[in-house]
């Protein structure tokens, strides 16, 4: 078994370098366990990286590569000043190593947009790609949907749009196991002649990727935000702007209902009493809308495999994320994506 190495920014999220110190060993130590060829390059400040990592539990797993220490990418950093002034920061230098070869992906829980800046920078764009896009998983009842794009692009052509719903669909299908994913287009209505001039573009072209696809691409047309959840799709194409307000609603109403649910399970005796009998469906359910359990999204249509994490990530989230990672390098998963991209009109 060939030997997968993932460069983690270590100086990327909220609390860092805790989560990703932690991560990481996490990683490490869970791939121990399953006899998996993983080796992790943790990339920041050395000083403050290697004393944390003597003595612990997988740390012969990750090595150390080192960062300025005060070129650190902050969140509000500006994505175009940082690519040009932190060519030293922990984000750069990981995905230095991954156009190097060194790695075979990259995960940040950084600056989404310097990440996506770097990549741009050090990978470049996949074959015949406009535009990378950010693939993110929504937990349904009928399985996963994934969505495309969730923030890096809020306003892409009609030819980008309708690249991020092929690689979509293509994700659904390597990432996810869908055999044969209904790809839709996110829309205020089902007629196709609904929607912005944006989406009404973009329904044309993904007809046409359909027909020039064959079996291999299945359009169900523009979708509307109540059947995301419908099991009418397994995969959604969306600009960055709106797939972004989806994604963080999708994650502030499943919060909020959680606490409305506490609440009510704690106001009488009778109440109590149920809760301990629902709460391992409860705990379960927690669990497949939890965003550290899929740890990050995929940045796709870049030349190589970049994994962002949320910024609030913990150690399982980091944990996870790095785990992403290595499997969609064994799989190949950016090269088949870039393939599905031929269906696609000029």
């Amino acid at each position: 078994m060939a030997t997968v190495i993932i460069a983690l920014d270590a100086m990327g999220s909220d609390r860092a370098p805790e989560p990703e110190l932690a991560g990481a060993l996490a990683a490490a130590a869970r791939a121990e366990a399953t006899a998996d060829a993983l080796r992790i390059l943790l990339v920041g400040d050395r000083a403050r990286l290697e004393p944390r990592l003597r003595g612990q539990a997988g740390a012969d797993r990750i090595t150390v590569v080192h960062a300025d220490p005060a070129q650190v990418v902050t969140m509000e950093d500006h994505p175009a000043q940082v690519v040009r002034r932190k060519r030293d920061s922990s984000l750069a230098r990981a995905m230095e190593l991954v156009r190097t070869g060194e790695a075979a992906g990259v995960v940040s829980a950084g600056n989404s947009g310097a990440v996506l800046g770097f990549a741009m920078l050090g990978l470049g764009r996949s074959p015949g790609i406009e535009r990378p896009a950010v693939m993110t998983v929504l937990p349904t009842p009928s399985g996963p949907l994934v969505l495309a794009d969730a923030g890096a692009n809020v306003d892409p052509r009609p030819r980008a749009l309708a690249q991020f719903g092929v690689m979509a669909a293509a994700y659904a299908r390597v990432a996810c196991g869908v055999a044969a994913p209904r790809l839709g287009l996110l829309s205020n209505g089902a007629e196709a002649h609904k929607g912005t001039e944006l989406t009404r573009a973009c329904h044309a072209l993904l007809v046409a990727a359909a027909a020039r696809a064959g079996g291999d691409l299945r359009y169900a047309g523009p979708v509307e935000g109540s059947d995301l959840f419908r099991g009418v799709v397994d995969a959604v194409a969306t600009d960055g702007f709106t797939g972004n307000v989806v994604l963080k609603t999708c994650e502030g109403i499943a919060e909020g209902l959680f606490g409305l649910v506490r609440h009510e399970l704690e106001q009488t005796a009778r109440a109590r009493v149920g809760a301990a009998l629902v709460a391992p469906a409860l705990r379960r359910l927690a669990r497949r809308i939890d965003y550290s359990e899929t740890g990050g999204a995929l940045l796709a249509g870049v030349g190589g495999v970049v994994v962002l994490a949320h910024g609030r990530s913990d150690r399982s989230a980091i944990s996870n994320a790095v785990a992403a990672a290595a499997r969609f390098a064994a799989a190949g998963v950016p090269a088949a994506l870039a393939a599905a991209l031929v269906s696609v009109p000029d």
